[in-house]
């Protein structure tokens, strides 16, 4: 049994809208709660790949205006997770870049393999969460000129 789709926030549904204030299916948007539309401060700890991935996201999160201040903690596990990937990533290219390494029982799966894929599954989950996967990125569209067909939902 498959699960339902998550929800998506309504403005991620306006841009991906064929017309103001319209979802893609031509539904009326019901506006979101009032949250104030702006980026979180990054926590001061992170660590400097981290911090260098949040600078990256978040200004365009915020230009979209799909950030707000009580998505710190969300955005803060995202970019810890890329953090641990690329960490990760660099001690198995300092060993050599193999996959597979030698210990007393022969050839093994390096350690770091595990956090790895460990660390991307959690990313994908984290991408899917802002609309960061490509398959998010094509849907996002601006939304259309007003046509006047304003309560025909196949327009």
């Amino acid at each position: 049994m498959m699960a339902a789709p998550k929800p998506k926030p309504p403005a991620l549904k306006l841009i991906e809208g064929r017309a103001p204030g319209r979802d893609s299916g031509g539904r009326s948007v019901k506006p979101s709660p009032g949250f104030v539309r702006l980026p979180p401060d990054a926590p001061d700890w992170l660590p400097e790949e981290a911090r260098a991935e949040w600078e990256r996201v978040v200004p365009e999160l915020a230009r979209l205006q799909l950030t707000k201040p009580v998505d710190r903690a969300a955005l803060t596990a995202y970019v810890l997770t890329w953090d641990r990937l690329v960490r990760a990533q660099k001690e198995m290219l300092a060993d050599g870049g193999s996959v597979l390494g030698r210990n007393s029982q022969g050839r093994v799966r390096h350690p770091a393999v595990a956090v790895i894929e460990a660390a991307s599954k959690e990313l994908r989950s984290w991408c899917a969460e802002f609309g960061f996967t490509p398959s998010a990125e094509n849907r996002l569209s601006t939304p259309e000129a007003d046509d006047g067909e304003e309560d025909n939902p196949f327009a």
